[in-house]
């Protein structure tokens, strides 16, 4: 009698309790409230301090933060063009997902899976603003603030052993904060090689799920449970700083790998024409490698003379000698005003042979432009030697900043001491209180040097180079720095310092080169850039 009691027990708390489930998921889906009432608009000022508390999570985050920056642009573009975007997904979301059900439902002894109806609706999702980072890498960080409140209709139909089920997806919401990550930075298209995502923050997400003609979220303790589940697999897989990886383009294919080196030696001048009414000139060669952003490179300046002999020695650094070319320009110095162009030629790296060392004596042109008849006229020729080296398998180096050579001091530098070489390449957020016409001023052991000046400009750019020839390594010694903007009213000249920076000399001696922006003193975001090298006979 008691085993009978106890499978009669057994079946009717089995069967009272689907029985009472089924009843109670009815209940919830007919028996909602129908007496929902309209929104009621009026202006903030009316609202008590716990509506209004209410609401601030809805405003956006460029009223709030001023770090954030508001990107209308951006939410009127997606306005525009949501219809056409919504159907390019919609086709795509359908070609990714088709093979997967195919392969997935064989498993499971369904008949098929198929859309009924798939669109993200009329609504748009909308930005509330956007952080943008500045950092010394080559990346590029964004955090926009991201809401989508939409209305798209998402209907699945499931085929299983003769019966058909329809599940909806309505009312689908996402707000979130992602990172996204552009790096590196490249100097060809798209300009980044990944894209890399991450969350900064759970994601709130919320939606309506049909099945049967009714809300299953409507079931007590579901919607919460769905919703926490959704956030923690999110988090677990995309939450700073996880984050998911988009490879754009293969950046060792980008940047092209070094494949060797080219010794330049330029010994001399012969018969160059003066370009000064009095006196003779003060030539100097300047040389820059082709399909290169790097500076160009400098010899010293001779003073008065026509027939110069230099014998300094240059080194660059090769990554595809086929294209790649040394452009060599002759200038008489000046000490106030340009530079005159004395002449210039070219030597195409495809012409020379590897590993094998080259004297050329070259005709110094006005242009390259072999119908220009100008060429014709004598201006002098230069003298060089020239050797380039391409890499073995076991010499590519890896990194390419393992590639910034510093080449020797010139002849005639002290022994004991060197050359110490200032590159001022630029500045950025430099601001001047009246007006900003930026040129760098640079003193060192009482010697000052000057820039040009750049007119109107708060990211002024001077690749300017500047070298001091001392007797005995500077490593007790500082090198000042400062920033000026100067302009001209009613005959009298107005200055300005924008900010400046003392930079200490022992780390370029040990380091033989330095390449870092610093931060401007007195200046509220100014930054400079400068490269500075210590050369030795050595």
């Amino acid at each position: 009698m008691g085993l009978f009691s106890s499978i009669l027990g057994f079946f009717g708390f089995g069967i009272g309790t689907s029985f009472g489930l089924v009843i109670g998921y009815y209940m919830f889906i007919y028996f909602l409230p129908t007496d929902v009432k309209d929104f009621k608009i009026c202006p903030l000022v009316e609202e008590d301090s716990t509506t209004l508390q209410r609401l601030l999570p809805e405003i956006p985050l460029w009223v709030k933060n001023p770090d954030f920056d508001r990107v209308d642009w951006l939410n009127k573009f997606l306005e525009n063009m949501w219809p056409y975007l919504n159907a390019a997904i919609c086709t795509t979301i359908k070609a990714i997902a088709k093979p997967i059900i195919s392969e997935q439902i064989p498993k499971y002894k369904i008949q098929s899976v198929e859309f009924e109806m798939l669109t993200l609706g009329t609504l748009p999702p909308t930005f509330q603003g956007m952080k943008v980072y500045a950092t010394d890498e080559k990346e590029l960080i964004m955090e926009p603030s991201f809401k989508w409140a939409g209305n798209p209709n998402v209907t699945i139909a499931v085929k299983a052993f003769g019966l058909k089920a329809t599940v909806q997806v309505v009312d689908f919401q996402v707000f979130a904060i992602p990172r996204i990550t552009l790096k590196p930075l490249l100097n060809v298209f798209p300009c980044f090689a990944y894209i890399y995502v991450s969350l900064m923050d759970k994601p709130h997400v919320d939606f309506g799920l049909k099945l049967l003609g009714g809300d299953v979220m409507a079931i007590p303790g579901l919607y919460r449970f769905v919703q926490e589940l959704i956030k923690d697999q999110v988090a677990n897989m995309y939450l700073w700083p996880k984050a998911l990886e988009v490879k754009i383009i293969d950046p060792t294919q980008a940047m092209k790998k070094s494949v060797g080196i080219l010794d330049v030696k330029v010994l001399r001048a012969i018969k160059l024409k003066k370009k000064d009414i009095l006196g003779k000139s003060d030539p100097y060669v300047k040389l820059k490698l082709t399909e290169e952003k790097l500076t160009a490179k400098k010899t010293t300046v001779k003073h008065n003379n026509l027939n110069p002999e230099w014998n300094e020695e240059f080194s660059f650094v090769v990554k595809d000698p086929n294209i790649q070319a040394l452009k060599i320009n002759v200038y008489d110095w000046e000490q106030v005003g340009t530079h005159d162009k004395m002449g210039m030629n070219v030597v195409s790296l495809k012409d020379l042979t590897p590993d094998e060392p080259k004297v050329l004596t070259l005709d110094l042109l006005k242009n390259m432009n072999p119908n220009d008849r100008q060429n014709e006229k004598s201006r002098g020729q230069l003298v060089m030697e020239v050797l380039y080296k391409p890499f073995k398998e076991d010499e590519v180096p890896n990194d390419i900043e393992d590639l910034s050579i510093v080449q020797k001091a010139p002849e005639g530098t002290p022994t004991g001491g060197g050359l110490l070489v200032v590159i001022v390449h630029e500045a950025e957020e430099i601001e001047g209180k009246y007006h900003t016409n930026p040129h760098v001023r640079l003193l060192f052991r009482g010697e000052e040097r000057k820039t040009k000046r750049v007119k109107k400009s708060r990211g002024p750019r001077w690749e300017d180079e500047f070298q001091f020839m001392v007797d005995k390594p500077p490593t007790n010694d500082k090198l000042h720095v400062e920033v000026f903007s100067t302009t001209s009213r009613m005959g009298l000249l107005h200055k300005e310092s924008l900010g400046y920076i003392t930079i200490s000399l022992a780390d370029v001696v040990s380091n033989r080169r330095i390449n870092e922006k610093y931060h401007l003193i007195d200046s509220k975001n100014g930054r400079i850039q400068i490269e500075m090298q210590w050369r030795t006979l050595t």
